[in-house]
């Protein structure tokens, strides 16, 4: 009945607006309509090709399926279902679109071209590294504790099916590492060395199930399953782990270290392999969403080293400290100043304490608010050792909150000055969950910007969003303000070092080096650093450069328009259609503007 009778008032609605309105006025342009059609479809098919990302974002339809993404025949489909959607973009009238539709078609015109252009530079002949891909992924999936929900038989099938279709993508990667061999197409023996551990993994390859990740489904097994399907899944997940995800791991281990490792590069950046100049250039590019060269971004992160130095020796001389910049670098990592904490408890009390103390600020920066839960965490003990502070995104229906997640190994060298008040701000609140939410939860856009991410645009933002620390009250006490010092840095000297080493102006050791002339981390803390940006060339510029342009975008409109300009009206419009290319945001608060 409640259906019908809304059912009833929207009909009712539509008419009095037929009344009240002329003809022209309801009548939507042919391409408007196109536009969203192509977007939908557009994302139906990259769901399809991508079942993983549909899973990250609770869409439950193709949890069983995996896609053999870098086998060519699969490439192959993909550059032609990216080169058909062009088509079809192509014969939409541009000028008849809105200002919102012209932002969908922008996006999604600048998304197919990259995801075509990326292609030809064959990234598939690199399927992972010691920093990222689907074998480093996969536990975590397989652990019960990520995406992948284990809460019926047909969830505990759907994983099955995605553990024989890992083994064939296993294959493939060792077929492409072969094929770059051939063509001199081939990672750092650096690290190639990190990546044999990985694959080697205790965790991983035990054959004591009670201590192997992908054993986590069984011993969390939903209580409302029959003793009889308890049964059935503990012995096929034994037969999966023994026979399916051990030996594939095993066989990638060996092969790394016995053939692979032998044939990997002494050189550090990407320039060493064949067209290596033009691949950085175009991962450069593609990070940043901007055509800035490689030299340009050099000389952008130059200067800003340069302009953090200074406002750290300011620090140095608030704090007393009488030495060199690299000595008080190297002196807080063991003041005890800059650890207050002696519990897991107080390090997430501090925290709290972050939110309660900026939340009446909120309404002055912002109008529109997430409805996502937001919940702080510490780390889950299995991975907290190796992991990072980070934000997981929560689901758009509120089921899943945003989550804050800090390791705490040990509370009591929990180092303010590596960024706390500072890290809040850009993993939390207003960073990834206002900018992740907000986006998720806007059904006005197409579920491509969505759900979509820009680098540049969405660590940007969070990157932006650390320097309102002083309009949050923030930053007041020297090791915090060191502490956003030392994160604002940490971003400035990756666009040196990630352009001097894939430029081949900078080694491994030289990166490391000037890392730790700059920022106060470990040798072992900076060499991982140095070495995530040999694996992902480029995906470190986007942090810099993306915040720079929005903090450009902010000082050229409070400057134009005086006492017009409004911050949160600033930035609900920055946020309000979700990640966008640099360009398109640029082109977008133009016209943003002229409506002020």
């Amino acid at each position: 009945m409640k259906t019908l009778r809304n059912a009833v008032i929207a009909i009712f609605a539509g008419l009095i607006l037929m009344i009240s309105c002329k003809k022209s006025d309801i009548a939507l342009p042919k391409s408007e309509a196109n536009i969203d059609s192509i977007a939908s479809k557009y994302y139906e098919g990259y769901l399809k090709m991508y079942p993983l990302e549909a899973t990250m974002q609770g869409d439950s339809r193709y949890n069983d399926l995996l896609s053999n993404n870098i086998s060519s025949e699969f490439i192959s489909k993909e550059i032609e279902f990216y080169t058909e959607t062009q088509k079809k973009l192509k014969s939409i009238e541009y000028d008849d679109l809105s200002d919102e539709q012209k932002t969908v078609y922008d996006v999604l015109d600048y998304t197919l071209k990259d995801k075509i252009e990326r292609y030809a530079y064959h990234p598939e002949l690199l399927p992972f590294s010691q920093f990222e891909g689907l074998p480093l992924d996969f536990p975590l999936l397989g652990s019960a504790e990520g995406n992948q929900p284990f809460k019926t038989t047909k969830d505990y099938e759907n994983w099955l099916k995605r553990i024989d279709a890992f083994v064939i993508w296993m294959n493939t990667a060792e077929k492409n590492f072969r094929e770059g061999m051939k063509q001199n197409v081939v990672l750092p023996k650096k690290l190639v060395v990190k990546m044999i551990p990985q694959m080697h993994s205790e965790e991983i390859i035990t054959e004591d199930f009670d201590k192997n990740i992908f054993y986590g489904p069984i011993k969390k097994m939903p209580k409302n399953f029959s003793a009889k399907d308890k049964e059935k899944y503990k012995i096929l997940y034994q037969e999966a782990i023994s026979s399916k995800i051990i030996p594939a791991y095993q066989k990638m281990g060996d092969f790394l270290e016995k053939e692979y490792l032998p044939k990997a590069r002494n050189t550090d950046g990407i320039n060493a392999i064949p067209n290596g100049k033009n691949i950085y250039e175009y991962y450069a590019k593609s990070w940043t969403t901007t055509n800035k060269t490689p030299e340009e971004i050099n000389k952008i992160g130059l200067q800003q080293v340069a302009m953090l130095r200074a406002e750290m020796e300011k620090v140095k001389t608030q704090l007393g400290f009488k030495g060199s910049l690299e000595q008080f670098l190297t002196s807080l990592k063991t003041d005890k100043k800059a650890m207050p904490y002696k519990t897991p408890e107080e390090v997430i009390a501090a925290f709290n304490g972050i939110l309660k103390k900026i939340e009446p600020k909120l309404p002055s920066m912002f109008s529109k608010f997430p409805k996502t839960p937001f919940e702080i965490r510490r780390t889950e003990k299995f991975r907290e050792a190796s992991a990072s502070a980070e934000y997981k995104q929560g689901t758009p229906d509120g089921k899943r909150p945003g989550i804050f997640y800090t390791p705490i190994p040990d509370a009591t060298k929990y180092n303010v000055t590596n960024g706390f008040e500072s890290l809040f701000l850009h993993e939390a609140i207003p960073g990834h969950h206002y900018q992740v939410s907000l986006q998720q939860e806007n059904t006005e856009i197409p579920k491509f910007m969505r759900f979509g991410w820009f680098g540049a645009y969405g660590e940007g933002w969070a990157h932006y969003t650390e320097t309102l620390g002083p309009e949050f009250g923030l930053y007041t006490d020297p090791y915090q303000k060191m502490g956003y010092l030392s994160d604002q840095m940490l971003r400035a000297v990756r666009l040196v070092v990630d352009t001097g080493i894939h430029t081949g102006k900078m080694t491994r050791e030289e990166a490391i080096k000037y890392y730790l002339s700059n920022i106060s981390d470990s040798e072992e803390g900076a060499t991982a650093a140095i070495e995530r940006y040999m694996a992902i060339p480029g995906q470190a510029l986007g942090y810099k450069i993306g915040s720079l342009k929005i903090l450009e975008l902010r000082a050229k409109y409070q400057k134009q328009l005086g006492n017009k300009f409004n911050l949160a009206k600033f930035h609900d419009e920055i946020l309000n259609q979700g990640c966008l290319p640099l360009s398109v945001l640029e082109r977008k608060m133009e016209l943003w503007a002229k409506k002020q």
